[in-house]
């Protein structure tokens, strides 16, 4: 299924740095990408948002970028934004958060959003 309106939390606009490569190739596979940070206007021609309460519409999937001292002072605004799913990429877990996804019923799973979309598993 295509067209899962997907937040990048940590999106860079260095081509070199996987949330930047995810941005890209959610793009590739047909996903509305949203990214947020909070200096760039625009990462890889897309407007970015620089707060995750910027958000309007509904999202599919947030995918994790930063890492727990980051997401974690963001509880409340994840949660604000039920998405239907987290994915926490590689050293992007916390505890904190995924206390609070299971206390509000958002799913979340451990796993590398590029291997995802390769895999068919997004």
């Amino acid at each position: 299924m295509q067209d899962k309106p997907t937040v990048v939390l940590g999106a860079s606009p260095k081509k070199e740095r996987y949330s930047n490569k995810a941005i890209r190739m959610l793009r590739e596979y047909g996903h509305p990408v949203i990214p947020v940070h909070p200096g760039c206007k625009k990462i890889e021609g897309i407007p970015t948002v620089h707060a995750l309460e910027d958000i309007q519409g509904p999202v599919h999937t947030l995918t994790m970028y930063v890492g727990p001292a980051r997401s974690e002072s963001l509880v409340e605004q994840i949660i604000a934004l039920r998405p239907l799913r987290v994915i926490f990429n590689p050293g992007s877990e916390s505890d904190v958060v995924k206390a609070a996804l299971v206390r509000e019923h958002i799913p979340f799973e451990d796993a590398c959003t590029l291997v995802m979309l390769r895999t068919g598993q997004f």
